[in-house]
C-alpha cells in the first residue's frame, strides 16, 4: 500500500480512497459536430500508455471526491509530483518511444 497527497484535503491519505482516471491534459475538440468518426474515436478511446513518466487524472473518491492530476513512473509506482486541475505539471514527461523523438 502506498499514500497519495490530496492537493485540496492537503494531507496524505492511503491509496484505497482514491481512483486513476486515466491520461490527463486530454484537449476536448473545439467542435465536435465537426469531427469525423475516426476523430472522435480518436479523442474518446485511444490514450497513451508509457513505460516511464506519465501525467495521470485521479480522484479522491472516499474524501473529497475532487479530481486532481499526478506525474507517476508508471514502472516504479513513485509520484513525482500531484497539482490540481487547471495547473501545469512542473516535471514534464517525455515521449519515451526512441523511434519518435529520432524523426522529430
Amino acid at each position: 500500500m502506498f499514500y497519495i497527497y490530496c492537493p485540496y484535503c492537503k494531507e496524505h491519505r492511503e491509496e484505497e480512497e482514491f481512483h486513476a482516471k486515466g491520461q490527463a491534459h486530454i484537449a476536448r475538440p473545439a467542435d465536435p459536430d465537426a469531427c469525423t468518426d475516426e476523430e472522435w474515436g480518436e479523442y474518446l478511446y485511444f490514450r497513451k500508455n508509457p513505460r516511464g513518466l506519465h501525467h495521470e487524472m485521479w480522484v479522491h473518491a472516499t474524501g473529497c471526491r475532487k479530481f486532481f492530476n499526478v506525474t507517476r513512473d508508471t514502472q516504479t509506482y513513485e509520484i513525482k509530483e500531484v497539482y490540481k486541475m487547471g495547473e501545469r505539471p512542473s516535471i514534464v514527461a517525455q515521449d519515451q518511444n526512441p523511434t519518435a523523438a529520432k524523426q522529430a
